[in-house]
């Protein structure tokens, strides 16, 4: 007999048989073969008798802790309980995770929403300006939600960091540590709509003003529009020399602004005013399109702020009955009792206290089908009621609800960059002083060395300083990579940057867990046969007696369904898990077991094979004994069975159009294994403890690029040693946290369409950097042989810069 049996079984004994209290019952069955086995726990011992309801058996003691789950906030706060009711306590759960290094004890972290921002690098300027403030230990600046954070010295007061910023050129809104309250801000300055033409005029008043300037100084004769065009070139000067100047004494010499300064006086020497003009009204241009472009990547950040209201309708009990008060949001705390009517959403993650309620969650999963929620489920924050009035009770913190960690997520991927995008950042601080350097030898060598003119030199020269501003190389990658995000978390995927992004675009092996990731991990007992002859209800009853009290989904499985037939439980005693092998307890003074067939010595042949039949259709077994003696003696098989996700078959024939390889890795037996494998069309291994799930992704990724998709605490050392590691919405915390992605409408088929929107977005880059520098070789070559001046310089780079974000926008159609 194969060790490899059952679902219900423990991974290697962890330590002596120890007693559980009556009715609390955990379970531990044979080792090969679990998919619901006890953890090791990031941060504290084993908790022997708990399982953790997933595929693969307990984390070996040797491995290195998942990515993020170990003496951290998210794991460590409250001990894990890997017995959780998985179908409904996890669901939605996104671990808080703060994009910078945890301060240092005694540091202060303040954190404020910078206004004027319009592209990334807009951000690594606000960066070098604060952090060479006296006292900063670190800066960082979220450019997705406009948010800086500070990390400041013991004591220190934070008015230095606000006024280099503003020397910077940028604009600081009220310090805020609350996403929520930065997100109403934001949308509270939106909807000035009593006067449109104003807002528009005050918006665009200098390129506005400028390019009147410059329609009547066209219309005049020459003596009176050369000096109008002179004030208009001035005029469209002063503030962008000021931020130039500003920019250089925060720490960023070399920004487009300086170019564009040296630019528009070096035209004015040479006494072209016109053309002067020109530039400085197209690169005004250029930055108001590079302000749509932010705004319209960060609309999906702005709309998730905005979707948890303000007010909360909150229910108290009193001695003269209930009342009813509106407070804010943020007074909410767990235990609290609110209200919400039919159209209104959640102000907090809470669980529903009426027996039924449906819910449009779609602003969190992509599905735009009602949900319907039974009494206890836990609804996220932002779902809106769509039938009734609803009786909700709050579960979660003030900044600690569901919208809350998935912003949380938005600002880690920030610090998660691309390899490309990291390349073209250290690109891009060199190219523009080589490129400087390069003009000014322009302007130099042709006069000096073979006596050529000097006006027609430094005019060529300035035309190459503006081809070597590097803004839209600079935005070719995080355009792309803010639009592909924005575009997956609004269909209900969460990707943790563009580092994941592109390894996900790269993936050859999708490596699957089995229970709760292709099955729904809710096993159901699908028969019962009698061994001995004793009717088959009076056998479930007392299996569903041992199991009452287990929160393994197997145990529940079988209270279940002693439930839905109305047995009366008999009281069992002396309850106690059996390491390794199963669970036993006393019913009227006789001892009764539910072992692993392999652990069972006394089975004969004719239940064997009728053991390894019911395997063969992809069933776990567990059999049921009577104690005598020394000797278990079977008197019934449970078999049971959990459901394939009804999209997991669709969802692997979309993989494999796509070029991908799937393969499933489980702790359960052989047979079953095979069974739903074969059901699937998938390569498949079974067997597997934790670590054998990691040494097979080593195998795997020896020779290919592979992503775990998982959903269990026992899955996270496989997920870390995977090339990405994928999530399921419904898993446990420490899986959130060590995927670098995460499907929140826990569907497979979004898997697919993640590795499409990757995809799309990796050729999307490719295609980006391939425009900007094919633009800047082809003007660099006509500016340098005279056929280009200095506008068609910086209609290149403007236009450049334009064709680039329009680009990177057609990913936010990816449907």
């Amino acid at each position: 007999m194969s060790k490899s049996c059952c679902n219900h079984q423990h991974a290697a004994p962890i330590k002596a048989v120890s007693k559980a209290a009556p009715g609390q019952s955990e379970h531990h069955h044979d080792s090969n073969c679990c998919d619901n086995t006890t953890p090791v726990s990031c941060c504290s011992t084993p908790k022997p008798h708990e399982h953790a309801s997933r595929d693969g058996n307990e984390s070996p003691g040797d491995e290195e802790p998942p990515r993020g789950s170990c003496h951290d906030k998210a794991c460590c706060s409250a001990p894990l309980s890997p017995a959780h009711d998985h179908e409904h306590d996890h669901e939605h759960d996104m671990p808080p995770a703060d994009p910078l290094i945890a301060p240092v004890q005694g540091n202060s972290r303040h954190s404020w929403q910078v206004l004027g921002m319009d592209c990334p690098s807009c951000a690594r300027k606000i960066e070098t300006a604060v952090s060479r403030v006296s006292g900063v230990q670190q800066a960082r600046v979220l450019f997705a939600t406009e948010k800086l954070v500070v990390d400041l010295a013991p004591g220190l007061s934070p008015d230095p960091v606000t006024a280099a910023v503003l020397a910077a050129g940028f604009q600081l809104k009220g310090e805020s540590a609350d996403k929520q309250a930065a997100g109403r801000k934001q949308a509270s300055q939106q909807p000035l709509q009593g006067n449109l033409f104003g807002n528009f005029l005050g918006k665009y008043w200098q390129p506005l003003s400028l390019a009147s300037l410059m329609l009547v100084a066209a219309l005049l004769p020459k003596e009176f529009g050369q000096p109008l065009f002179t004030l208009a070139t001035l005029w469209g000067l002063w503030p962008i020399s000021r931020k130039a100047w500003a920019l250089t004494k925060s720490g960023s010499p070399f920004a487009i602004e300086t170019l564009m300064t040296v630019a528009a006086l070096g035209a004015l020497f040479l006494g072209e005013t016109a053309e002067a003009a020109m530039v400085l009204l197209l690169f005004m241009l250029g930055e108001h399109l590079e302000a749509y472009a932010a705004g319209r990547a960060r609309a999906g950040v702005t709309a998730l702020m905005a979707l948890v209201p303000d007010k909360a309708l909150r229910i108290r009990t009193t001695a003269e009955g209930e009342v009813r008060e509106e407070v804010a949001a943020d007074e909410l705390r767990p235990g609290d009792i609110i209200e919400i009517a039919p159209g209104a959403r959640l102000p907090a993650d809470a669980r529903l206290l009426d027996e039924l309620g449906a819910f449009d969650e779609s602003a969190l999963t992509g599905e735009s089908i009602p949900v319907e929620r039974r009494q206890g489920d836990k609804v996220p924050a932002g779902s809106l009621a769509a039938d009734r009035v609803l009786r909700l009770e709050v579960v979660s913190e003030p900044g600690n609800n569901a919208i809350d960690r998935i912003l949380h997520l938005i600002e880690e991927a920030e610090s998660q960059r691309a390899p490309i995008e990291r390349f073209i950042d250290r690109f891009s601080r060199w190219y523009t002083p080589a490129m400087m350097l390069v003009a000014l030898l322009v302007v130099l060598m042709p006069p000096l060395a073979f006596g050529q003119s000097w006006d027609e030199w430094i005019y060529r020269g300035l035309a190459l300083l503006l081809i070597g501003c590097p803004c839209a190389l600079v935005i070719s990658t995080p355009a792309a990579v803010t639009s592909a995000l924005a575009a997956a978390t609004r269909q209900g995927a969460l990707i943790k940057g563009g580092a994941a992004l592109e390894r996900l675009a790269h993936i050859d092996t999708v490596a699957f867990d089995k229970t709760g990731t292709l099955t729904l991990g809710k096993p159901q007992l699908t028969e019962l046969v009698s061994l001995n002859g004793q009717p088959e209800t009076e056998l479930l009853a007392l299996a569903a007696a041992i199991e009452q009290g287990s929160h393994h989904p197997l145990a529940r499985a079988v209270v279940a369904n002693a439930t839905e037939q109305g047995l009366t439980l008999a009281e069992a005693r002396d309850l106690r898990a059996l390491p390794g092998m199963g669970v036993e307890g006393r019913i009227n003074g006789q001892l009764w077991q539910l072992l692993a067939p392999s652990r069972v010595a006394t089975l004969n042949v004719e239940q064997q094979t009728r053991i390894a039949s019911l395997e063969r259709q992809g069933k776990t077994v567990v059999v049921l004994c009577q104690s005598s003696g020394d000797q278990a003696l079977p008197v019934a098989l449970l078999a049971l069975r959990d459901q394939i996700r009804p999209e997991a078959a669709a969802a692997l024939q979309e993989l494999n159009r796509l070029g991908l390889n799937s393969i499933m890795l489980t702790g359960d037996n052989p047979r079953a294994a095979e069974a739903i494998a074969t059901e699937l069309g998938m390569g498949w291994r079974a067997g597997l403890l934790p670590e054998g799930k990691v040494n097979e992704i080593a195998k795997l990724a020896s020779s290919q690029k592979v992503a775990m998709i998982g959903d269990g605490i026992n899955d996270a050392p496989a997920m870390k040693r995977a090339s990405i590691g994928i999530a399921m919405g419904g898993g446990t915390d420490v899986a959130l946290e060590t995927a670098d992605a995460a499907l929140t409408h826990n569907q497979l088929g979004g898997i697919a369409a993640m590795i499409r929107l990757s995809r799309a977005a990796l050729a999307n880059i490719h295609q980006n950097i391939a425009l900007a520098l094919g633009l800047k070789a082809i003007f660099l070559v006509t500016s340098l042989l005279g056929i280009t001046g200095l506008w068609i310089a910086v209609l290149a780079d403007t236009g450049a810069t334009a064709l680039v974000t329009a680009n990177a926008l057609r990913l936010l159609r990816k449907r």
